[in-house]
């Protein structure tokens, strides 16, 4: 009896169990700091305010035709790599790389961000077909246009902070007067062409949010052409489903989207405000940045659910589709009142 309660209190036998214990205390630790890391990580950024942005961006100087825009896609830039936690869609150490909401965000508003890029570089900013393109948006539009997910150099980080630095340099262009080639053209037409895209990136979310429950549609690609052609036989009814481990991707991406655009409309209605008046189209603008902050509310599940239509559980992606249905028909009737006299 004596030399078994000996053993157990034998020096080796004391540290193996110290070992074992402090393992276990540390990986437990471990655990908890990366779960902290991973909810603190998780949470969306809040919305700011455009004019006080704009006046940090032109450091107090005043505000000129177009900076207001240019100031909102520079933000929304920079909160993607400078959230908590950084931008971590092409991070590959835990818990970065086990997190999927934030990611597919980011996407998101990258995407709104790609293409307010691409309407500044090839329309918004120029004055006619052959007129020379701005040489700073000419860099910044395809540094944004960079792989959203390499890791490895260069990378994703540093070539979107260059984009925003070739921004910064065209809008500090705007507020020189001397600066003759750096124009933002405050035009019903361009604004048309941006809002076009709009159109078609938010019928898109709201497309694939709807396929959350799985419906079957009628094929309407041709509707409304008795000619047109397509490169191969489409069936007459389509199936369409978002597989069940997807939703929530397509969920946070809408989210990530419908952040960006708002900012984006708020400062379009400070920049475009007279030609808006002008087309009696201000209270259209309004109505479609009301029914995307409708998108932002606090989701107070800890996970997206996704019920039937009429289930006893909510869909929480029919609810954001709804929202996103009729932002996008109001931009479809903002886009027609631009292209009135």
């Amino acid at each position: 009896m004596i030399r078994r309660i000996s053993w157990l209190y034998h020096p080796q036998t004391l540290r193996e169990k110290g070992l074992i214990w402090s393992s276990g205390l540390a990986t437990v630790t471990l655990i908890i700091i990366l779960y902290g890391l991973s909810v603190y990580w998780s949470l969306e950024p809040d919305s700011f305010d455009i004019e006080e942005n704009t006046r940090q961006e032109l450091s107090g100087a005043d505000s000129v035709t177009g900076a207001h825009t240019t100031a909102a896609l520079i933000r929304v830039m920079e909160t993607l790599l400078e959230k908590p936690g950084g931008y971590l869609s092409n991070d590959i150490m835990p818990p970065s790389v086990l997190l999927d909401n934030i990611p597919n965000w980011e996407f998101g508003a990258l995407v709104q961000s790609r293409d307010l890029a691409r309407a500044l570089r090839n329309d918004i900013s120029r004055s006619q077909s052959q007129s020379t393109e701005n040489k700073d948006l000419s860099v910044a539009e395809p540094q944004f246009n960079f792989s959203n997910d390499s890791w490895i150099l260069p990378s994703t980080e540093g070539e979107y902070r260059k984009g925003i630095q070739a921004l910064r340099r065209y809008l500090a262009g705007l507020a020189k007067n001397d600066a003759q080639n750096t124009q933002f053209y405050a035009r019903a037409d361009n604004l048309r062409v941006w809002l076009s895209v709009v159109e078609k990136r938010l019928g898109s979310l709201s497309q694939r949010l709807s396929a959350s429950v799985g419906q079957e549609r009628i094929n309407t690609d041709l509707a409304g052409d008795p000619d047109a052609a397509q490169s191969t036989q489409g069936m007459s009814q389509l199936e369409v489903h978002t597989p069940w481990l997807e939703i929530d991707d397509v969920f946070y991406e809408a989210r990530g989207s419908t952040w960006a655009l708002v900012h984006f409309l708020r400062a379009v209605e400070l920049d475009f405000r007279e030609i808006l008046m002008k087309k009696n189209a201000l209270v259209s603008l309004r109505q479609i940045i009301r029914e995307l902050e409708a998108t932002q509310q606090p989701v107070m599940s800890p996970m997206v659910l996704n019920g039937g239509g009429f289930g006893i559980v909510t869909n929480y992606s029919l609810v954001m589709a709804s929202y996103i249905s009729r932002a996008n028909a109001a931009v479809i009737d903002l886009r027609n009142l631009m292209s009135e006299g």
